[in-house]
């Protein structure tokens, strides 16, 4: 009888050995495998943000683009009207010796001028050379009123609505 119960004693401290062997062995393994899912986790989610970044740098590069060329377009169209309506005004000059006729080529030169600057000159660069600097520099102009958007702010906008 005592041998039996010394065997059934040892059987279960095997048994018992074994088990908190087991379960060690799968806390460990359970837990690598979640660390190697949070690393995949957040190598994908800075694949995605890399890719909505790019997606919308293009997105705005072609908008861009597209208004340069729209700006472009319209500038034939201002250059056409000006060069009409001055050689129009120095006819009229020419005819009656009036000088107010000659007053409005100023202007019209100047509106052609900062077209076509804008479309095929550098004033581009020139905004983008000052947008950097008022980031850099002047921030304060830019920045938003009460700071940036918080989460809280969002639904409190929500809620009212």
């Amino acid at each position: 009888m005592h041998y039996l119960c010394y065997l059934s004693i040892v059987k279960n401290c095997v048994i018992t050995n074994m088990g908190a062997l087991l379960a060690g062995q799968m806390k460990s393994s359970m837990d690598e495998n979640l660390k190697k899912n949070q690393e995949f986790m957040l190598t994908t989610q800075e694949m995605q943000l890399g890719r909505q970044m790019a997606m919308q740098q293009l997105l705005q590069q072609k908008m861009m683009a597209m208004q340069l060329a729209r700006q472009r377009e319209m500038f034939t169209w201002i250059a056409a009207f000006s060069a009409t309506v001055s050689l129009g005004l120095l006819a009229g000059f020419t005819r009656t010796k009036k000088p107010i006729l000659i007053g409005p080529i100023i202007p019209l030169g100047f509106l052609t001028a900062y077209n076509y600057d804008m479309v095929y000159g550098n004033k581009m660069e020139r905004i983008k050379k000052d947008a950097e600097y008022i980031l850099e520099k002047d921030y304060n102009l830019v920045a938003m009123p009460k700071g940036p958007l918080t989460f809280e702010d969002v639904e409190n906008f929500r809620k009212v609505k």
